[in-house]
């Protein structure tokens, strides 16, 4: 039996390039992203970061007020966006029949942070702390209660795959017909846990990030926010293709041979019905780390022979965890869908690693051809790799 197409309408974002589409997809184009840049966390040396810029003045209802943290003000300000798409799905099938998925890596752990750390003498207490601020699950829940959706809300989290991974799990809600519409997404935030974590791993750089270079020094950890509706009705673009694999290679160290990463490409390129030459631009994961990048280049000189046009936009946005597959999903939507829209910029030094196979890397203004479609990597520790393809 075939199973029904589902589709990706209204897109809701915010990041360290802007804090809606038409900022994000200028920033997208020139490369400039004015949220990258030092910050004081991190510890002594500071960290480069990408930050979402401005206050996050959209508060939770008065009911829900106990979920008030900067991640889930980071999710208001997405599912905002988006908000008269949801409604109108909820007027079409009910809100009984509207669910949520989304994916977080730390959730709103910043506010248990700042709830544990001893205020400096003369300084002021933290804001009312509640659990639910930084439990794992909180973020599906608490958009469905925002929103006022009744429909299966739950949370996944697998690193850096988690947002990625949740787009794979509402499409199965869909097709099985548990729900006719969903929020699908991912939210992360800023916490001295990931900054520091990933610092103590050696995977941090102190400048902007450099993926593919020579000269890569690891990642920039990054905030954001990402959330799709999603439905079997007919919209600007179908998740065409959908790959999931779990190598198990290593708790943090990528399969170096990509076998597992190349088990996802190919398996989402055979969900779509697709062979690679019909891909016309690749987000790829580019973490700038030399293990990620080594990896992922073999990959896709394999999985793509003849060459694709690729960017890695964490040097945009700062790696943006359990945000990042949805985000990253968001970039490759807006070069399918928006009129005159140009693939995204790979920014970094221009040095190749002789070391790894040539990509075609976007460095000047590029559009797609009519017909082609995108597709978005995202990789995680632990070996869970996920690839998605959006087509016409």
């Amino acid at each position: 039996m075939k199973l029904p197409h589902v589709y990706l309408h209204a897109l809701g974002m915010v990041n360290a390039l802007g804090a809606d589409l038409d900022a994000i997809a200028a920033a997208l184009a020139t490369g400039v992203s004015h949220g990258m840049g030092r910050v004081a966390l991190g510890g002594e040396h500071g960290a480069y970061v990408g930050r979402v810029q401005g206050s996050l003045e959209l508060a939770p209802p008065a009911h829900l007020a106990h979920y008030d943290c900067r991640n889930n003000r980071l999710l208001l300000a997405a599912l905002a966006q988006i908000e008269p798409a949801v409604q109108a799905a909820c007027a079409r099938y009910g809100a009984g029949r509207v669910g949520v998925v989304l994916g977080t890596s730390t959730s709103g752990i910043a506010a248990g942070e700042a709830a544990f750390a001893r205020p400096d003498e003369g300084g002021t207490e933290p804001a009312p702390f509640h659990y639910v601020q930084m439990e794992i699950g909180t973020s599906a829940p608490f958009a469905a209660a925002a929103l006022g959706l009744q429909g299966p809300a739950y949370t996944i989290s697998t690193a850096c795959t988690s947002s990625a991974k949740a787009f794979a799990a509402a499409r199965r809600l869909l097709q099985l017909e548990l729900c006719d519409a969903l929020v699908v997404g991912g939210v992360d935030s800023l916490c001295e846990l990931t900054l520091r974590g990933f610092a103590a791993l050696e995977s941090t750089s102190f400048e902007r990030t450099n993926p593919m270079s020579l000269n890569r020094a690891g990642i920039n950890i990054g905030e954001g926010a990402a959330v799709f509706l999603m439905s079997r009705e007919a919209g600007p673009a179908v998740l065409a293709g959908v790959g999931e694999s779990s190598d198990a290679y290593h708790i943090s160290a990528p399969d170096p041979s990509g076998a597992g990463g190349e088990q996802a490409l190919r398996a989402a390129l055979a969900d779509a019905g697709m062979v690679s030459q019909a891909i016309g631009y690749v987000n790829l994961h580019a973490t700038a780390t030399r293990k990620n990048d080594e990896m992922e280049a073999r990959l896709m000189s394999r999985v793509f022979p003849r060459g694709v046009a690729a960017s890695g936009t964490k040097p945009l946005t700062g790696h943006t965890l359990g945000a990042a597959g949805a985000t990253e999903l968001g970039f490759a939507w807006l070069a399918l869908v928006r009129e005159g829209a140009t693939l995204p910029r790979h920014l970094w030094d221009g040095v190749a690693d002789p070391g790894l196979p040539a990509l075609d890397l976007v460095e000047d203004e590029r559009r797609l051809l009519p017909g082609q479609a995108t597709m978005s990597n995202s990789f995680a520790f632990g070996g869970s790799n996920v690839s998605l393809v959006l087509a016409h």
